[in-house]
């Protein structure tokens, strides 16, 4: 236990010091891990084998992140990335594995089997850092992000197939005669692992078939599961009312699928990835996410930690010059490849250099593969540790790389935000708490100002921030998306929290934290369609507003005006709409059932075929209520006649939800 401990002490103690200052001086998170590394390992020699041991506790941060990013992608999501996934992605393995392959024949001296290992090792990227950096920096919502996303996605699809080929490539090997009379062969007997040893598998011995029967029992597992028995757990669960049974079932539920996905051979973080993406339609989706982050961070952390440490001064050394051109030959390879796929695939200007420097690393999956080539021998030893000592390299030259991209950036830039940019301090406290000041949120702002109250804006658009103070009206820059940029902004002694964001699902997130944090406070939110209603309504929101439901009423007003219906009817009839709509959505979000589509939800069908014959009705009464009392409406308007003076049995719109 404590050969284990005191080395995780000194890698936290190095984070806690150099993380903050690699922050302070702009250089990134990872960077700061990278470098502690470095200064408990090679430095100052504090730690040493016991690197390995939390390196692999520590390879588990990758698989919760993948599983994060899942619970962010619906499957239709997913489904529109396929010709990224399987066209840039796939290209872009093929073609940096073959580059790198012909570049190793000459400059190394290796044949063929060898230099297609190297290329295998150097085609893949650091997932880990790469994310990590993009979500740091608010790069992940960008055409370069989301092509990013889509490459490193398809690699660690790319490496189950790249593990089971590696084997391929060691030369036949001579058989010898056991004692007992079977035939050996010495790199399978190589591969057999130590009495004690074995690793719990369910496809091994098996042929074939029986393999690829297994693996996709094994996904199927995890999709039915994410989808009939998760909630009844949750439920079952939340009896208990304590919140770390929350945190113990979502490490079970991750820790669980890794452990079936490496029982059939395929990669944790993917199986773990697919489970995410499987829930991300469920109504438990944040509170997996809320779970699951402060793991995801310190296991991250001790990663990069773990290939600072793990880096071979003596190595380096006897050859420096060597080892860091080839650093430089594999970034450089990769990174023309990556130029030409961002050129095929259309992205343009910041985008391209984003995708093109973001990824031009090796990656941790290298690492693996090279374990694998050295227990197959289809590499030697020698050139194996200086393969290592390369992929560590290239990681920590990335955040560097991702430094001449911002000096890029900011010259292609036209306007917007600097990717450097410090949030504002907020130097005030109003009533009002708006979060999102785009078209929504400043329509929203102007009326409270014009009736005489006051509203601290957050947004994090510089554009528009700077736009919005030369008209005279002063915002913050910063994240409201942010728990703690929200709390500095004056959530904690507001009246109204107006959350005005364009990102559906980062409002559904923020509408839970304040109403976690502020059971008293009024929000005021505003919801992409009726589903969204539904969400937020669940979610804790006092008022909903959808983006498009007042406009299309005030639309059929003017066009009831227009058929001849006096102002005050057309009102009548728009006011008595919206008085329905509201009583409608607060019975319908008790029947919708998250990730089941309406047509599929027969109570919730039912209920709604109810409540339109009722709207009918509920429209004729009110408007016969407005002809008897007021004579000015009795007589048919111009071109009506009293059989069509009725309005047609409304449709349900795409838009139903106003405010719950």
């Amino acid at each position: 236990m404590d050969s284990f401990l005191l080395p995780a002490l000194i890698c936290l103690a190095a984070a806690v010091i150099a993380v903050p200052l690699a922050a302070r001086l702009g250089l990134g998170s990872v960077l700061g891990y990278l470098a502690a590394g470095i200064a408990i390992g090679p430095a100052l020699a504090l730690v040493g084998a016991q690197v390995e041991d939390i390196r692999h506790v520590a390879e588990f941060g990758v698989v919760l992140m993948l599983f994060l990013i899942g619970l962010e992608l619906e499957p239709k999501v997913l489904w529109r990335m396929r010709t990224r996934l399987v066209g840039l992605g796939g290209l872009q393995v093929t073609l940096t594995t073959l580059a790198i392959m012909a570049a190793a024949i000459p400059a190394l001296g290796l044949g063929w089997e060898q230099a297609l290992a190297v290329g295998l090792v150097f085609a893949l990227s650091s997932t880990a850092i790469v994310l990590q950096t993009l979500s740091e920096k608010g790069l992940m919502p960008t055409n370069g992000g989301r092509a990013s996303f889509s490459v490193l996605l398809a690699q660690d699809i790319a490496v189950i197939p790249m593990l089971v080929a590696l084997p391929l490539l060691v030369a036949a090997p001579k058989a010898r005669i056991a004692p007992d009379g079977s035939v050996v062969r010495p790199a399978l007997e190589a591969a057999q692992p130590p009495h004690g040893a074995e690793h719990l598998s369910l496809v091994a011995g098996l042929p074939g078939w029986g393999v690829a029967l297994v693996t996709l029992g094994a996904v199927a597992v995890v999709i039915l599961a994410g989808h009939y028995l998760i909630r009844p757990v949750f439920r079952f669960v939340s009896m208990a009312h304590l919140r770390e049974m929350y945190t113990a079932l979502a490490l079970l539920l991750v820790i669980g699928i890794a452990v079936l996905m490496g029982m059939v051979g395929l990669s944790p973080a993917l199986g773990t990835f697919l489970a995410g993406v499987v829930l991300a339609d469920s109504e438990f989706r944040h509170d997996l996410e809320g779970n699951i982050e402060p793991f995801k961070g310190l296991l991250l952390g001790l990663f990069f930690i773990t290939v600072g440490a793990g880096i071979d001064f003596q190595v380096l050394l006897a050859d420096p010059l060597g080892i860091f051109g080839l650093a430089l030959g594999v970034m450089v390879i990769k990174g023309l490849v990556l130029a030409a796929l961002g050129r095929l695939f259309r992205l343009k200007g910041r985008d391209r250099w984003l995708f093109t420097l973001g990824l031009a690393q090796a990656g941790e999956f290298g690492f693996v593969i090279l374990g694998l080539a050295v227990q197959q021998d289809v590499l030697s030893e020698r050139l194996t540790q200086t393969l290592l000592l390369v992929i560590a390299l290239t990681m920590l030259m990335t955040p560097l790389f991702f430094f001449v991209y911002e000096m890029v950036s900011r010259r292609l830039a036209v306007a917007g935000i600097g990717p450097d940019h410090a949030p504002d301090e907020i130097d005030e406290r109003n009533p009002i708490l708006i979060a999102g000041i785009g078209r929504f949120g400043q329509v929203v702002q102007r009326m409270l100002q014009m009736s005489g109250f006051r509203a601290t804006m957050l947004d994090d658009d510089l554009a528009t921030i700077n736009l919005m103070r030369k008209f005279g009206i002063k915002g913050f820059f910063g994240n409201p998306t942010r728990p703690e940029t929200l709390m500095a902004a004056g959530l904690g002694t507001a009246q109204v929290f107006v959350v005005a964001l364009d990102d559906p699902a980062a409002t559904t997130r923020v509408v839970i934290f304040a109403r976690r944090v502020r059971p008293d406070l009024t929000i005021i939110a505003r919801a992409r369609d009726r589903a969204h209603a539904y969400e937020l309504y669940r979610a804790g929101a006092d008022k909903i507003v959808r983006e498009l439901f007042d406009s299309s009423l005030r639309v059929a007003r003017y066009s009831l005006e227009a058929m001849g219906l006096s102002t005050t009817e057309a009102r009548e009839r728009e006011s008595a709409y919206y008085d329905f709509d509201r009583r409608m959505v607060r019975e319908l979000a008790d029947l919708w059932q998250p990730g089941v589509s309406a047509e599929k939800n027969e109570g919730y069908l039912r209920r709604a075929r109810e409540l339109n014959g009722e709207l009918d009705t509920a429209l004729l009464s009110r408007t016969a209520h407005r002809r008897a009392t007021d004579p000015a409406t009795q007589r048919p308007a111009r071109g009506e006649t009293q059989a069509d003076s009725s309005i047609a049995p409304a449709d349900a719109p795409e838009d139903v939800a106003d405010r719950a």
